[in-house]
């Protein structure tokens, strides 16, 4: 499966959203599952009937999972990875999100950089072994993916459940689900609006443990949302911090002051990229990044009770 990494942990022990309090009110009903070592669940109207998408959402997960999973040697993803320099087949899916990892890396300036895997590795977060990351050394067709090194890897651990994510949502439109929230594994996306006729509202998590929430967003239908944080998987060497997520430009973790950042975008494939390329780029150069880029974002900066927050995007006009 795909195991939680320095992205794959965005929500898993508590780096990214809180589930809001209406998923409890009487008008919603809620079932869930597991994946990707995480759980997922969908919240809609009761009676609604959208508890028969299951059987379909299971599917797609367990299709994601033998795809892209770089911890099943089965893979298409593995079977790259251990692959000679060259050109190597992969399904029509695993192209598309390689092509997206593949942009994110460029329009981010490699702060997201999916060929980081034997990094993640070296520092105790992930299965990959190989060559020195270079993510412009890897190229996409529409069902064939090439590189120019065989030590060459790909990891799309960063990427992948917002990808899945976004299967699961496109499944609730096709089965004309119109007003559902669904959370998978701290990510979440949304559909219509909250049965009472407001927006769905999510609670972004304070980077301290028991500490209460920061900030309430509140998503219009259609929206996606993930959290990429320094309070899953880190560890402290003396002042510093340093967490799962690497940072590309050091070949070490993130360290620094940032904490959190929380990332909206109209699909969760969007979002869960830039927390990670965000996070990775730090407290100063992620804000220039994001407002370069119009990315919508919420960082969260310091370790005063308060913690410092900068806005970029349209975050503002989410937040309550």
């Amino acid at each position: 499966m795909i195991q939680p990494t320095r992205r794959q942990t965005l929500g898993l022990v508590g780096a990214a959203l809180l589930w809001p309090t209406a998923g409890r009110a009487e008008a919603v009903h809620t079932f869930h599952g597991s994946a990707f070592g995480t759980s997922w669940r969908i919240t809609g109207p009761a009676g609604s009937g959208f508890e028969r998408l299951r059987p379909a959402i299971e599917r797609a997960f367990s299709e994601v999972d033998r795809q892209m999973s770089p911890w099943r040697k089965d893979s298409e993803i593995s079977r790259f990875n251990t692959a000679p320099a060259g050109s190597s087949r992969v399904g029509r899916d695993t192209a598309r999100v390689i092509a997206a990892a593949l942009a994110l890396a460029a329009e981010s300036g490699g702060a997201f950089d999916p060929t980081v895997g034997p990094l993640v590795a070296q520092w105790g977060f992930g299965p990959i072994t190989g060559g020195a990351p270079n993510w412009r050394g890897v190229s996409i067709g529409e069902e064939a993916v090439a590189k120019d090194d065989s030590g060459l890897t790909l990891d799309l651990c960063g990427i992948a459940k917002g990808w899945a994510l976004d299967r699961a949502i496109a499944i609730a439109r096709a089965a004309d689900q119109a007003c559902l929230i669904m959370d998978l594994g701290g990510e979440l996306a949304v559909l219509g609006s909250h049965p009472s006729g407001r927006p769905w509202r999510v609670a972004v998590e304070h980077p301290t443990a028991d500490a209460p929430p920061t900030a309430v967003l509140e998503l219009p239908s259609g929206r996606a949302v993930a959290t990429s944080s320094l309070k899953a998987q880190s560890y402290g060497v003396g002042d510093t911090i340093s967490g799962h997520i690497i940072d590309p430009a050091r070949r070490r973790p993130a360290s620094g002051q940032l904490r959190s950042v929380t990332v909206t975008a109209d699909d969760a494939t969007t979002a869960d990229g830039w927390a990670t390329a965000l996070f990775a780029a730090g407290a100063e150069a992620g804000p220039a990044l994001a407002r370069a880029r119009g990315v919508s974002a919420l960082f969260l900066i310091g370790d005063d009770p308060v913690p410092r927050q900068v806005r970029t995007g349209d975050i503002a006009k989410l937040l309550l």
